[in-house]
């Protein structure tokens, strides 16, 4: 029930960090892959996740969604994940991870526990991927829009 105390959002966010374009977002948005799309033809080559799942969630939807988003859109997801009870007790999943824009965990934290993830991302490896398919520019909008 976090949308009985938390606003929504009211715009796409993407920015530059060094040579990367960063797309924002938080764990409720990973249910919805037409916002990591506009965020990609927006220019976002990594995608950020800050997380709050709950452990059965967690566990059933959080690493299929976040290759997801990787893979369509051939984007790095640096996703980190709360762990641990919460104020209202609900158990947090954990489980931060960094994917490559193949869609291949290139880490990942475990379920408990603090970790640091590091990892080195080029961004040669997003526009390779995104020549070899480019599904960015394949969309047919004449069909299902946006």
């Amino acid at each position: 029930t976090e949308s009985k105390k938390i606003l929504p959002g009211e715009d796409i966010v993407v920015v530059d960090l060094r040579e990367f374009r960063l797309g924002m977002s938080i764990c409720f948005d990973l249910r919805f892959p037409e916002f990591y799309r506009q965020m990609a033809v927006a220019g976002a080559e990594v995608l950020v996740v800050p997380a709050a799942f709950t452990r059965a969630t967690g566990r059933a939807h959080w690493e299929i969604l976040l290759r997801a988003r990787a893979i369509e859109n051939h984007a790095y997801v640096l996703a980190a994940a709360q762990y641990g009870k919460d104020g209202a007790s609900t158990w947090r999943y954990g489980r931060s991870m960094i994917i490559d824009p193949w869609g291949t965990i290139m880490a990942a934290a475990p379920e408990t526990g603090e970790a640091v993830l590091i990892v080195e991302v080029q961004r040669e490896h997003i526009l390779r991927r995104r020549q070899q398919l480019p599904v960015l520019e394949m969309r047919r909008l004449d069909i299902y829009g946006g």
